[in-house]
């Protein structure tokens, strides 16, 4: 009787193993993580932003598309849902319908956790009976949190009460919502990649344009501070870019307004300098430029020896008594 008893349950552990593996396949990547899809409501932007114990979490967890929307697909992820999701916005469904269709068709909805987030700011989200506790999601206007394998349950609720309190840019607002989910304790394996995604309200037909925003750190001992470092750096850079603008418009007084801005807000970059003096430099302001120059060549030679061949391809505007006068200053 023992031995009548014992095979079957035998055969039952094995299909319970067999429908498990094939829930959670290897195609399916486990991303057991914190994140939040939000819309910015007064430029429109979208974004996606997510951390995680996990190598590289932004590669499928984050999805967006200007004038469409933005998807997070997490927990066991099914790396489908964000294209699918985002193809289904585009069918004109509202996003509480592309969840409730895409979790619907699903055999693995269970260990899912999924968010959608659309132009309009209207945000829904699921979390799956079987997604490792803590566990949750909070849907609002203009966002929606979501987090599994979490310290304990106060973790998304503060990224909502964080979001909905801090002001300024979008990318800026999420990164404090990742801040706030870390400081209740966050993913209770630890840390180790982030990502940052933004995109417009509105599609320029341009894809290079209109994603604003794609930062992402795949293996750090603290991905949210490094991601908030790298939002900083981008943000210098636009400063930067917002410069060589002006230059080629010939406002030079907003060119320099620009360049300083990025200078201070990294001040031992050697190339923000460089290229600051380049473009003095060019409007023949070589006086103004050499101190810069100067700056530059004594922290890295190589600036100097990069600087006569920018001259040769025309990058570098001045005379050779010019040039000569920068190189030995």
């Amino acid at each position: 009787m023992r031995k009548k008893i014992i095979k079957p349950l035998i055969i039952l552990l094995l299909f319970s193993l067999v429908t498990t593996a094939q829930i959670y396949n290897k195609s399916e990547p486990l991303a057991h993580t914190y994140s939040i899809v939000a819309r910015d409501n007064v430029t429109g932007e979208m974004g996606v932003a997510v951390q995680s114990h996990w190598f590289s979490v932004g590669t499928l967890v984050s999805w967006g598309e200007a004038g469409v929307g933005v998807v997070a697909t997490q927990s066991f992820i099914n790396a489908s849902f964000g294209p699918r999701g985002l193809a289904l916005l585009k069918d004109g469904l509202s996003p509480q319908q592309v969840v409730d269709f895409l979790i619907a068709s699903d055999e693995g909805r269970d260990v899912r956790q999924l968010a959608v987030l659309d132009t309009k700011g209207r945000a829904a989200s699921y979390t799956g009976k079987n997604c490792i506790p803590a566990a949750g999601n909070i849907a609002g206007k203009n966002f929606s949190v979501q987090a599994n394998l979490m310290v304990n349950d106060k973790v998304w609720p503060a990224m909502a009460k964080t979001f909905m309190e801090t002001k300024g840019p979008l990318a800026e607002r999420m990164v404090a919502t990742l801040e706030a989910a870390q400081k209740e304790g966050g993913d209770i394996r630890g840390k180790q990649s982030a990502a940052l995604l933004v995109v417009r309200g509105k599609s320029t037909g341009k894809v290079w344009e209109d994603r604003l925003i794609d930062l992402r750190v795949d293996d750090s001992p603290n991905p949210v501070e490094e991601i908030k470092r790298l939002l900083k750096v981008h943000r210098a850079y636009d400063h930067m870019n917002n410069g060589d603008l002006a230059v080629e418009k010939g406002n030079m007084s907003l060119a320099m307004k620009e360049y300083s801005a990025a200078e201070k807000m990294f001040p031992e970059n050697e190339e923000m300098k460089y290229w600051h003096a380049v473009t003095l430099a060019n409007n023949g302001k070589v006086k103004e430029a050499i101190p810069l120059f100067t700056k530059v060549f004594s922290k890295n030679q190589n600036w100097k020896i990069l600087t006569p061949r920018i001259r040769k391809v025309g990058l570098l505007k001045v005379t050779q008594s010019e040039l000569k006068e920068i190189l030995n200053n």
